[in-house]
């Protein structure tokens, strides 16, 4: 049981990622970002919401280093950080490399068994 506790109170940095990407906002975020660095201002432009609001999802992204910030004066500028993509990437690689490899045995389970049949 304190196994499970250690566990849940420091999840892997990957649930972060995919925590973070879950929402649309954020998600669009990380693609406008994709093209360039932006200030806050141009980044909660198109969203119709409050900066304060829009802001929160910065935070989330930036907790997770999906972005960085930078402060020049009083412009916030938000960049991508493309390296915990790469950790996400990764753990879905290996979930398709697991899946594939099972759907491979039930292919030859499946085989074998028409085999039998004849």
């Amino acid at each position: 049981m304190i196994g499970l506790q250690t566990a849940s109170q420091n999840p892997p940095p990957v649930d972060g990622i995919f925590r973070a990407l879950a929402d649309p906002t954020r998600r669009r975020v990380v693609e406008r970002l994709n093209r360039s660095p932006a200030s806050v201002s141009e980044l909660a432009e198109p969203f119709g919401m409050a900066l304060p609001s829009f802001v929160e999802h910065l935070k989330i992204l930036e907790g997770c280093g999906l972005v960085r910030s930078r402060k020049a004066g009083r412009v916030r500028t938000y960049s991508l950080s493309p390296e915990p993509l790469k950790l996400a990437e990764n753990w879905l690689a290996e979930q398709r490399a697991l899946w594939e490899r099972r759907l491979d045995q039930f292919d030859a389970y499946v085989m074998s068994l028409k085999e039998t049949e004849k």
